[in-house]
């Protein structure tokens, strides 16, 4: 299967990110991609609160949706549309969301991300999702040309019960929308993406935001970039840099195979539910 990431430097700015998504993926199809693959924010990056609030889409039927709709029925390719700011039925928030379309432009599922990135940087520079973002309930795992595909959200990436709840349902890719900060993509990015991989034998495919953007202050954020692909044995088979651009990669079900015969995890695997843990009292 040929899948296309699209590593973007989304802004506040609706428009130029759409036209920006659009002229990416018109050049992904060069290489006739059966799945395209969205970053996290490929709609709207920084911003006031309340932009943020005027910039939420409708799910379905706003711009966003809307492009990301036609453009997977124009041209026949799946979409898994990274995540774009969706309207919340309840007053002052709104949703981070993955939607996934079929060649058709029919819409497939979504997930809301789960977990919210509440943190101080190193640089203490402080990120508060949770302020405007609810997270969501449901996981979505979906099926395409024999794959078996879970989704997952940028900060989500930390949190491996997460993963190994999808992976139960025995996923063959992950898909990870993100726009990791430079200071905690330096440090963790690729070590994660790797350590999914070999811990659950699937491909992890992690498609980022790069670039600058601004924020009210007027000062600008930095994100990572680096937009990578591992296979099930954890080697990076492809990887971007720091710049909006178009990463093409091939993944065969063979190394799957490959992969989960030479360790079979999945028949050694046991169950930790119920097990007591002894927690014993150091002596002085």
């Amino acid at each position: 299967m040929k899948i296309a990431l699209i590593q973007m430097n989304s802004q506040p700015n609706r428009d130029h990110n759409l036209a920006q998504a659009k002229r990416l993926m018109l050049e992904a199809m060069v290489g006739k991609p059966d799945l395209i693959v969205l970053p996290e924010h490929f709609d709207w990056m920084g911003g006031t609160a309340d932009q943020k609030r005027a910039a939420a889409d409708r799910v379905p039927g706003g711009e966003a949706y809307s492009l990301i709709q036609s453009f997977a029925k124009d041209n026949s390719v799946w979409i898994h549309a990274g995540s774009l700011m969706e309207r919340n039925s309840s007053a002052g928030t709104i949703h981070n969301t993955t939607i996934v379309f079929n060649a058709h432009g029919e819409h497939v599922g979504l997930y809301r991300k789960i977990h919210m990135f509440d943190i101080t940087a190193p640089n203490g520079t402080v990120y508060s999702e949770s302020a405007i973002v609810t997270p969501g309930d449901d996981l979505l795992v979906y099926e395409f040309n024999g794959y078996r595909i879970a989704c997952a959200i940028c900060y989500d990436l930390r949190f491996s019960r997460l993963f190994d709840r999808l992976a139960s349902e025995e996923v063959d890719i992950f898909i990870l929308p993100a726009a990791f900060t430079r200071q905690t993509g330096r440090a963790h990015w690729e070590v994660l993406c790797r350590a999914r991989a070999i811990e659950y034998q699937a491909y992890f495919v992690a498609c980022g935001q790069c670039g600058t953007y601004s924020m009210p202050t007027g000062k600008r954020r930095e994100t990572f970039g680096k937009s990578l692909v591992c296979d099930p044995w954890g080697a990076v088979i492809a990887r971007a840099g720091h710049h909006p651009c178009v990463l093409h990669v091939d993944i065969s079900p063979h190394r799957l195979t490959e992969v989960r015969r030479l360790i079979p995890m999945a028949s050694h695997r046991v169950s930790m539910d119920g097990r007591k843990v002894q927690v014993r009292a150091k002596g002085r």
